[in-house]
């Protein structure tokens, strides 16, 4: 049974992600006060009296933006360019929803933005006449006093029912409202399944085509795109199903070296990229081809391999590559060359913006996934290493050897194998490699990395 979806809408500034996270009880969207500061959707699991559901953020309604009315307050730096893109995304969010969360400002009044977001809401409803159509709260945030809580009463003008006065900041009225919300849920009754779908992080440094890709492996628009590097702030997740299997999808903000990161936003883009690739199962490093493998690439690679994460190679923009019959092999050996510390990875050339070779992306990924839960039995896995310790024994150091009396994989996600030694001191990394490149000879964990655990024999 799937989970009920409650989506945030208002105008800008209002207050959405400061209640996303209150409802997620965690920091997961870019809060700001600059108007405009949440631009795509995001969505996170939250649980009130025994129902788990879904939450998306959505980047503010402001329809004076698009009429040409005079704008009252100033957007942040780069956002007056995406008010159409996000009142497109938060259309879309609204159409999926279960239940809607008119958010509202007592600080502010009713203003003509809240009564043009009131008249979009009625427009969808009578758009999906044939549709059931999910109910809408009206929330009033900020209100701290009493008397602003008092004051929220001039919202039942906009005839969207009984206002819910809250402040998300300090969490007063929350309870009320999330009781309003759990009511709604009459049809979704009975124990909820856990998601149990194959988690693909997209990662890369800014501007690589992350959003693109997205939106062409989704089939819609469901990220804004932009050639402005820094367009996606947020970890933004979108459910699909491949080849049968429940697939999540993770855009993100593009990483950049720490030396670059600007505070504010773009820093806390950044916090949200490395959560994304925490929780991933599978990360997609998208490559540049116009530029080839940066120091920029070699760092994130290095983060998913931190966090013992799955991964699939994708080089996009290979559409702008001048071709002949060995490129793609010499451009493969440049990446090997480079990514010389994750030579397990698959490596893909595409072009987002064509659609060349986008459908080989989640196939891959969730073969990667397949193998990223390989268990390998004790007996067989010490036939391996034993005959290839015998065919290369470790070297001495200080003249003692290692000794390696016998293996076992204890766990997987990630594959995890102990090796029961003598005295790990003296295994040299080097001779790890070894044993771990022997181990993929017969088990390739393709795009997984292993992890070897050792184990002295006093432990």
């Amino acid at each position: 049974m799937r989970k009920p979806v409650v989506a945030l809408v208002g105008r800008p500034n209002v207050g959405k992600s400061t209640l996303f996270n209150r409802l997620v009880q965690s920091r997961l969207a870019v809060v700001d006060d600059i108007p405009g500061t949440t631009r795509d959707r995001l969505m996170a699991e939250a649980e009130w009296a025994g129902y788990l559901f879904d939450v998306v953020d959505t980047g503010g309604i402001d329809p004076t933006q698009v009429s040409g009315g005079k704008q009252k307050m100033p957007l942040s730096i780069g956002s007056a360019e995406f008010i159409e893109e996000i009142r497109t995304q938060a259309e879309i969010a609204i159409r999926e929803a279960d239940v809607v969360l008119f958010l509202t400002d007592v600080q502010a009044g009713v203003t003509p933005a809240d009564e043009e977001v009131a008249q979009i809401l009625r427009r969808l409803q009578r758009e999906e006449e044939g549709k059931r159509w999910p109910p809408v709260i009206l929330v009033v945030n900020k209100c701290e006093s009493e008397m602003q809580r008092a004051e929220a009463m001039q919202f039942y003008e906009l005839g969207m029912g009984d206002p819910y006065p809250i402040s998300a900041l300090h969490g007063k009225g929350t309870g009320d409202l999330l009781d309003a919300v759990v009511a709604t849920f009459s049809s979704w009754v009975g124990e909820q399944e856990e998601d149990d779908s194959v988690k693909v992080a997209i990662v890369g440094k800014p501007n690589v085509g992350k959003s693109t890709l997205l939106n062409r492996l989704c089939g819609q628009p469901r990220a804004i795109v932009s050639p402005i590097a820094g367009t996606t702030r947020d970890a933004v997740d979108t459910r699909l199903t491949v080849e049968g299997v429940p697939v999540t999808l993770i855009d993100t903000a593009g990483i950049r070296r720490r030396g670059k990161i600007s505070p504010g936003v773009e820093k806390y883009s950044v916090l949200r990229s490395m959560q994304a690739i925490r929780r991933a199962d599978v990360a997609l490093l998208l490559i540049d081809a116009t530029q080839g493998v940066t120091a920029q690439d070699t760092h994130i690679a290095g983060y998913i391999l931190d966090e013992w994460k799955s991964v699939v190679v994708v080089v996009n923009k290979w559409d702008a590559i001048p071709k002949d019959t060995y490129t793609m092999n010499e451009y493969t050996a440049h990446v090997r060359h480079e990514l010389n510390f994750m030579d397990y990875v698959p490596v893909l050339f595409i072009s987002a913006k064509t659609g060349q070779r986008v459908h080989r992306v989640l196939p891959t990924a969730l073969q990667v996934q397949q193998e990223r839960l390989v268990r390998i039995t004790t007996g067989q896995l010490n036939r391996l290493i034993r005959e290839a310790v015998d065919r290369h024994p470790a070297p001495s150091k200080g003249g003692k050897h290692l000794k390696i009396y016998y293996a076992s994989q204890v766990s997987s996600d990630p594959p995890t194998i102990v090796l029961h030694v003598n005295d790990p001191e003296l295994a040299h990394f080097t001779y790890l490699r070894y044993l771990e490149n022997r181990i993929r000879e017969k088990y390739p964990f393709m795009g997984t990395p292993i992890r070897l655990v050792l184990r002295g024999r006093r432990e």
